[in-house]
């Protein structure tokens, strides 16, 4: 049976002016077949040392025992700034702690439960604006993304004014913004100038100025009394326990700019793929299918549990195209990984999409199995070898809210229509702001 498709692995030497070319390019073809063996490897430039870790211990070691020991790395960050500011994508410490504080309350179980109607109502938009015959699928789960985040967050469909100029000004962000700019490669002191390109700046301002927009509307429902009772107005009006703190707007604005880009940009490209790989396994998306017409026309919150095999299948999506696919820490004081010394400023690379295809750890590594996760393998790879949305205290705030839209949606889309993939027409996957297609995925759609 075909296999899912991945990059072609680059050579194993190559110098390091070409690997930061193929490195800023698609950090995924830029990396050596080894890695998918390894359980470290190191990377030198002449300013700092770079450790890639696929040991289950050691990754545990930074994400769930000692993450203040390991901030998020600000070579990485730089990059995204322009649009997310001092977001809790980006933050460290005591900054990212009160942040977390404030915006947890709102993703808890019951908060989960009240966004479901509005997830519901965006998938059956999506549903609704497909038709038959050949699409390129990335841009309409780029859109039914958009529209769970607007519903859920703000109460407002993609049809809103703000909310599509919001969406369309996102896109010319993606078109324009390169995962690493030059602070991820040379040590530039706070003072020198980024280097973003004119165009990534003017579509980031754009961006906050339109949230600005909403975020000011917010506040002055709130004040009126007449908000609607969605997450925006939730996390807008938790305080800080320690410090009895709300957000202003300024900080509101950067978390909404995150919230977007996770909730939306992630929960797209998972989507994509979810369709594309239904597509090339007619098994599965029968299973899947047959799963939604049981829901019934009118589901809530509760008929998510009768979705096992689906949850499944955005499961497996998730190991096979985890959205972000690298993520990077830095030590603030020496280590000792595998007999050998970190120092302090190290560049610690966890890595998802080799984790999730590591040879030492998956059966059958490379395949699509939703069945995988029944398995005695499965289960432990579930605990030791699987973070698409990261771990520990950094887990990302929206995991649960993932695992809810995309089954959800996925039930929604595979109810209504088969889809089939267009033969001779594979997408290649690269790794941008999430991974994405190269050249799109071309599916066909016919109605069931």
């Amino acid at each position: 049976m075909t296999r899912p498709p991945k990059p072609a692995d680059r050579p194993e030497k190559v110098s390091l002016w070409r690997y930061a070319r193929l490195f800023r390019a698609d950090i995924l073809s830029a990396q050596p077949g080894k890695l998918y063996r390894a359980k470290m490897a190191e990377f030198r430039t002449p300013f700092f040392r770079s450790y890639l870790i696929n040991q289950p211990d050691l990754i545990d070691i930074v994400l769930k025992q000692r993450p203040m020991d390991f901030p998020k790395s600000a070579r990485i960050s730089e990059g995204l700034r322009p649009l997310l500011g001092e977001s809790v994508f980006l933050t460290n410490g005591a900054q990212w702690q009160r942040q977390r504080r404030i915006i947890d309350p709102a993703f808890d179980g019951g908060r989960l439960r009240d966004t479901f109607p509005a997830m519901l109502a965006a998938g059956r938009a999506a549903s609704g604006r497909l038709s038959e015959g050949v699409i390129e699928i990335e841009p309409q789960t780029s859109h039914a993304a958009a529209d769970v985040i607007f519903r859920t967050l703000f109460s407002i469909p993609i049809e809103h004014e703000i909310a599509a100029r919001v969406f369309s000004q996102f896109r010319a962000y993606q078109r324009t913004q390169p995962i690493l700019n030059l602070a991820a490669f040379v040590p530039l002191p706070r003072w020198m100038p980024r280097f973003h390109r004119a165009r990534t700046r003017a579509a980031a301002r754009s961006i906050r100025h339109l949230i600005t927009r909403l975020t000011e509307t917010r506040l002055a429902e709130i004040a009126a009394g007449n908000a609607p009772d969605d997450l925006a107005t939730k996390i807008m009006t938790t305080t800080d326990p320690e410090t009895g703190a709300r957000f202003d707007t300024a900080e509101m604005v950067d978390q909404v700019a995150i919230f977007f880009l996770a909730g939306h940009e992630t929960s797209a490209s998972a989507l994509a793929w979810a369709l594309y790989l239904l597509a090339l396994y007619p098994t599965a998306q029968d299973r899947v299918a047959a799963e939604a017409r049981a829901l019934g026309d009118d589901p809530d919150f509760s008929s998510l549990s009768r979705l096992k095999f689906t949850r499944d299948v955005f499961r497996e999506t998730l190991r096979l195209y985890p959205p972000v696919p690298m993520m990077v820490r830095e030590a603030t004081r020496p280590e000792r990984f595998r007999n050998r010394d970190l120092a302090p400023g190290s560049q610690i690379v966890l890595s998802p999409w080799h984790l999730h295809r590591h040879r030492l750890f998956w059966d059958r590594p490379d395949d699509f199995d939703p069945d995988r996760y029944v398995t005695g393998n499965g289960k432990q790879c579930l605990r030791t070898a699987y973070m698409p949305f990261s771990a520990g205290p950094r887990v990302c705030t929206g995991a649960g809210f993932a695992m809810v839209e995309g089954p959800l949606l996925l039930a929604l889309l595979l109810r209504d229509w088969r889809f089939e993939t267009v033969p001779g027409d594979a997408p290649v996957p690269v790794a941008h702001l999430t991974v994405r297609a190269r050249d799109g995925i071309r599916l066909r759609l016919s109605r069931r």
